[in-house]
């Protein structure tokens, strides 16, 4: 009886230790997550919701659970993983918490059920609050930098694309489109994944052209889409509700086409007549001047702009730009996009 009972206390004192292990593991990792939403996002509702998951983890962390702790002797503690010491940027870090926190609560819904008949159910609920909290965090993040990115890189076929892309993100380019149509699809995709990685090395966001499912495999943030490409919410529901969706428009009825389909952001023009759409003619500024009045969503004015012609735009209402020659073929793309992002910034 007495070897039964030591049996049965060593059983308890394990799980005692698994659930004070991940308790820390998940509040730690949501402390984590919230100090951005409150000083990175700004972002009062978050924030709340993350000290709220953090007070309801804090009321099972009883007495008794950190009694079991035992540091000296847990085999845990010497234990890491290389990428543990890398966070190239903000997205990273947030979702290397993220799933740490999912990971810590799946632990106690299991093992709670052992400790409490009331725990497994209380942990079960916070972690399908972690599940919707990554979904608006994720998608707020990308948000927020598509606004504030006031120049937005379409490439071209160049022979030193990943140069040329890098220059320009040196240059604080913060958004990057791969559109590349006439190649097979293995080399574009081995590109696109190049291209994803660099963005990506420098904080940028990264969309890819026409193809969702590429966007998809490289883990791109997004996809722009044409008007004769797939509608907005097959992409969505290929991509998820994270990832930024964009749509061309030349007119007022596209426009509001693609803001009733849920778009995150449109291109507006062609504004000037341009080689890469032979095919479109200019909108001009007066689609320029209606998009400013008129679009509750981010918009790119797009087609023909360049350094000297962006202070028309500016002019016109214009606060945010996309192109493709000005950068691509620039003698130092790095300058030229230091130079357009000055002009656009005032």
């Amino acid at each position: 009886m007495a070897k039964k009972a030591q049996k049965n206390m060593d059983k308890n004192l394990a799980i005692a230790r698994i659930l004070d292990a991940n308790l820390d593991r998940a509040r730690e990792g949501l402390r984590v997550v919230e100090e951005w939403c409150r000083l990175g996002l700004e972002n009062s509702d978050c924030t709340d919701k993350c000290k709220q998951m953090r007070q309801e983890i804090a009321h099972w962390h009883t007495s008794d659970l950190r009694k079991a702790r035992d540091t000296i002797n847990d085999p845990g503690t010497d234990l890491s993983h290389p990428q543990e010491a890398i966070r190239e940027n903000i997205e990273q870090l947030l979702q290397a918490n993220l799933c740490r926190v999912q990971e810590a609560l799946r632990v106690l819904e299991e093992y709670g059920k052992l400790y409490d008949p009331n725990m497994g159910n209380a942990f079960k609920k916070i972690r399908y609050q972690v599940y919707i909290l990554e979904s608006e965090l994720l998608q707020s993040y990308r948000y927020k930098k598509l606004i504030n990115a006031s120049l937005y890189l379409v490439t071209s076929s160049t022979k030193n694309l990943l140069k040329t892309v890098e220059s320009a993100l040196q240059g604080g380019l913060t958004l990057v489109q791969y559109r590349k149509k006439d190649v097979d699809d293995i080399i574009r995709l081995e590109m696109a994944q190049k291209l994803s990685e660099l963005c990506h090395k420098y904080d940028a966001l990264f969309i890819v052209n026409d193809r969702a499912d590429i966007a998809l495999e490289v883990n791109a943030d997004g996809v722009h889409l044409g008007q004769q490409d797939i509608p907005i919410s097959l992409a969505r529901r290929i991509l998820g509700p994270n990832k930024i969706i964009g749509r061309s428009t030349t007119n007022p009825q596209e426009m509001a086409k693609a803001i009733a389909e849920k778009a995150d952001y449109i291109g507006v023009g062609p504004v000037y007549a341009t080689p890469t759409k032979p095919d479109k003619q200019a909108a001009g500024l007066d689609y320029v001047k209606y998009a400013a009045q008129h679009s509750p969503i981010p918009w790119f004015a797009i087609g023909g702009i360049d350094e000297h012609n962006v202070t028309e735009l500016i002019a016109s209402g214009a606060t945010q730009v996309a192109l493709v020659r000005a950068i691509m073929e620039a003698d130092n793309p790095q300058k030229t996009t230091a130079k357009l992002l000055k002009k656009l910034k005032g």
